[in-house]
């Protein structure tokens, strides 16, 4: 039982460390993406889930978007409304540059004005959240 009791306790820290914070450009924490893409807001509950196929889900499990493996975001509709492309530079649907989200996981507006930041985060997870409003 105790043997039991450890493990669960050390797997649960380790989830724990494994989610990547999301953090506004006072660096106060705003969200989290868990290692399974579970994405909670800062009273930890759940808003969303990013899949491994990029699906973007609500807190209701509705599909609401998808990233597809060339950095493309789509939404509900599969319209294409933005991509991130391999350097971190984010663009919207008409190609225009809205921001960026920087190697070291800073966030960057099309002013070069920090935003926020996303360490440890997938480029373009980050730009999910912080560019499509998609939680």
């Amino acid at each position: 039982m105790r043997k039991l009791l450890l493990l669960i306790t050390f797997l649960g820290c380790c989830i724990f460390l494994n989610a990547q914070d999301l953090r506004n450009s006072n660096n106060a924490l705003i969200g989290k993406i868990e290692s399974d893409g579970t994405v909670r807001n800062s009273n930890n509950a759940t808003i969303g889930k990013i899949e491994k196929d990029g699906t973007i889900r609500n807190a209701n499990n509705a599909s609401i978007g998808k990233i597809e493996s060339d950095g493309t975001i789509r939404n509900a509709n599969n319209a294409n409304i933005g991509k991130v492309e391999s350097d971190g530079t984010v663009r919207n649907s008409n190609n225009a540059c809205i921001g960026k989200v920087e190697k070291d996981g800073t966030i960057r507006n099309s002013n070069n004005a920090t935003i926020g930041y996303a360490k440890d985060v997938p480029r373009t997870s980050a730009a999910a959240y912080f560019f499509f409003n998609f939680f």
